[in-house]
Order: structure tokens, then sequence, then C-alpha cells
């Protein structure tokens, strides 16, 4: 299985760190590898200010506010659209706030890798179809799934705080 991760950084606020790219592709190839996803695949991982995941949220979602990532599937039941040069099959788009992954970040105590990493596998199991937001059990299942892939890519809870009083 081969994965193309097309990311764009398009925001001016929050200068990247240096590795996050690689980041942003380690966890999407995590979270394929965990799901046992065997085709190609290609993925779209945005970054954008709160104002421009806010335009994004009301306009798709109806909702007025930012937030800090959104997901747009371009497969139902696990059938997505496929490339026609390559093969591979395309996921869809990760869009996140790197204004409110700072933010949440020193909220949650732990570092911006951490939170990146976190909203970026939160989002590709959204691409693959899984739902927070229908119960309970689903929301339970997809927090498990990702701290299982978080502790696999060393990013875990537990092991990422940073000291903020400093």
């Amino acid at each position: 299985m081969k994965l193309k991760v097309y990311i764009r950084n398009n925001q001016r606020k929050i200068k990247l760190p240096s590795g996050l790219r690689l980041l942003v592709r380690k966890c999407c190839l995590a979270v394929l590898a965990y799901e046992k996803f065997k085709d190609d695949a290609e993925v779209s991982v945005s970054f954008v200010d709160n104002d421009e995941i806010r335009k994004l949220n009301k306009a798709y979602r109806g909702l007025d506010k930012s937030t800090d990532v959104l997901s747009f599937p371009l497969g139902e039941n696990g059938v997505y659209d496929t490339n026609c040069e390559t093969g591979a099959k395309l996921l869809g788009d990760v869009v996140i706030s790197m204004e409110t992954a700072v933010k949440q970040a020193y909220i949650y105590g732990h570092s911006l890798d951490r939170e990146v990493g976190f909203l970026t596998v939160h989002s590709m199991l959204h691409l693959l179809g899984y739902d927070h937001e229908t119960s309970p059990l689903d929301s339970a299942i997809m927090r498990e799934k990702e701290e299982e892939i978080l502790t696999e890519l060393g990013i875990a809870r537990d092991t990422t705080f940073t000291d903020n009083t400093k």
C-alpha cells in the first residue's frame, strides 16, 4: 500500500514547526496500517486559521464557529473514488486549524505534535467511516482506536505532557 499525502499550509498566523509535515504523513499511514487498509490511497491535509475553519464549518455543517479539525470524506461504506492515473483511493480532505491546535495543546498540557497528531488520526478515522457523534459506543470505539494509534506513534496522551508553568 502506498499513500500520497498532499499537505498545504493555507495560514500565516502559526509557523509550522519542522517535522510537522512528516508527523502528519506518519499519522495518516499509521491509521491506514492499523485499519488494514490495503489499497493505495491519497489524502489532502490543509492547515488553516480560525477564520477559515469557521467559514468551512458554517458552509458545510451549519455551525457558525471555529473548530479544531474538519473531515471531508470522499468515500462511503468503504467505497471510494479512484484516481484514474494512479489507481489510488481518494479518501478525502482533512482541515486543521493551527490556531486552535496551539491553544488546545496549551490547555491540555501536551505538545503541539501530540495535538496535531491527535487531530490527524481523529480526522483520518472519520475519512474511513468512523463517527463519534452517532452513539456513545461509537465514540468510545473511535477514542480507543485513536489512543492505540497514537501510542504506536509514541505520542500517547500520558507521554507527551509539557510544563506550561515556565
